[in-house]
């Protein structure tokens, strides 16, 4: 009777946030350890289907650069970084645009309607979803590796309105019709803006934003997160992220949450309790949710 009794529980402290975000958007970069662990896979298609019944609009945008790396691999093409970014070539894009848009998109999708969603798998030169211009790094010239220019949310916003959930791959293009892989992170975060989302969640493989103590800091307001990087606390990978939520919430975005997903149901557990998995990072900086 008491595990019952505590399972009411938990359902009465997420009723609030239920209440709260009933019709709102909430868009989710999937990516890290969350898409590589299958007990993972299916607790996020878990979490992105009970947000859906229970009146929330979840937009998933996917990253895949391991499985990209791995697929190059097998095919005996080594993969080059400069800056942080993979030199893409036109046929590295082929590879690139075959596992996000076609392996890893539909296995996600799958997982999802598995569990009683109704998903849609969509790249970004569906719709002209992501129109993308060619990125240099340092003046150097990165084939098809692009950055979002333009965001057309009528594709999402017409799956929004007939209850399908959107799997978005990082896929654009230009009015040229180039191909371009572009940064998930960045992708979620400027659909998020032209969706007016009410969250940006980003998953990955760390607690969250740390402090020089390698301590949690659960909330941060933008002046603070801005901080972070001026004064190198955040480093490496977790600077971009940064900037994308800050980008996101100096705009039309309520709020933005770096999270843990390696965590079991982190994507519920950042939106329903109070206590969250990761960093949230918001205008004022003072409340939780």
């Amino acid at each position: 009777m008491k595990k019952h009794i505590e399972k009411i529980k938990v359902l009465f402290e997420a009723l609030p946030y239920i209440r709260k975000f009933y019709g709102k958007t909430v868009v989710i970069k999937y990516g890290g350890s969350a898409m590589e662990k299958d007990d993972l896979k299916e607790s996020f298609a878990r979490d992105i289907v009970l947000m859906k019944y229970v009146g929330i609009n979840p937009v998933v945008v996917h990253g895949g650069g391991p499985q990209i790396g791995q697929m190059l691999e097998r095919l005996g093409k080594k993969s080059t970084f400069f800056g942080g970014v993979r030199a893409t070539d036109s046929e590295t894009m082929d590879v690139v645009e075959m596992v996000l848009g076609g392996k890893i998109n539909k296995e996600i999708v799958g997982l999802i309607n598995k569990f009683g969603g109704n998903a849609v798998g969509i790249g970004g030169k569906d719709g002209r979803l992501i129109k993308a211009k060619k990125l240099k790094v340092r003046g150097k010239d990165m084939g098809h590796a692009g950055e979002v220019d333009v965001i057309n949310p009528q594709v999402i916003e017409n799956l929004d309105r007939e209850k399908f959930i959107p799997v978005i791959a990082p896929i654009a293009c230009d009015d040229k019709g180039n191909t371009y892989n572009v940064n998930a992170d960045s992708a979620a975060g400027r659909i998020a803006g032209a969706l007016k989302a009410e969250k940006l969640i980003l998953l990955t493989d760390v607690r969250g934003v740390l402090d020089k103590q390698k301590n949690l800091i659960t909330t941060l307001g933008l002046s603070e997160a801005r901080k972070l990087i001026t004064k190198k606390v955040a480093l490496g990978g977790m600077i971009p992220k940064l900037k994308c939520c800050i980008e996101a919430v100096a705009g039309e975005v309520s709020s933005a949450h770096i999270v843990d997903g390696r965590v079991e149901h982190a994507v519920l557990l950042e939106v329903f309790t109070d206590a969250g998995v990761g960093t949230i990072i918001r205008r004022g900086g003072v409340k939780k949710k």
